[in-house]
């Protein structure tokens, strides 16, 4: 996997999984956010978001689109 998109509310965040998946990213965004890239810290609209999955998908990489997170509190 080497890029994972999670849904967050109205965005959706971008998770590089692999040194492609970033690779790929610092190739479509500013040296200016690569930082936050390569943290999780970036969030999309969908529409942007859906934009970037298929180009990225065209291009060879593996992504994956997690509807949303839920975080348990113990078994």
């Amino acid at each position: 996997m080497d890029i994972l998109l999670i849904s967050l509310g109205e965005g959706i965040q971008i998770r590089p999984n692999s040194i492609y998946g970033m690779l790929w990213l610092q190739t479509h965004f500013e040296n200016d956010h690569w930082n936050a890239l390569a943290s999780s810290q970036v969030n999309l609209p969908k529409k942007d978001a859906e934009t970037m999955f298929l180009d990225a998908e065209q291009a060879g990489l593996s992504l994956s689109y997690i509807p949303s997170l839920s975080l348990s509190s113990g078994l």
